[in-house]
């Protein structure tokens, strides 16, 4: 029903579990460098047009 397949609002993640996700969430938050590769991308197409345009 809606798409949901048996899931019934239970996921698991070995990663959460190992505490790698929060991890490379502090490392995120601490240095202002993204861990997601969307994030990386995000920032440095950021940068690239301020550099050619300048700050605005």
């Amino acid at each position: 029903m809606f798409g949901f397949k048996g899931k019934y609002g239970f996921s698991f993640s070995w990663k959460r579990l190992l505490g790698i996700s929060g991890f490379r969430n502090s490392v995120a938050r601490k240095t202002g460098i993204p861990t997601t590769k969307g994030g990386v991308e995000r920032k440095l197409g950021r940068s690239l047009i301020r550099m050619i345009f300048g700050k605005w």
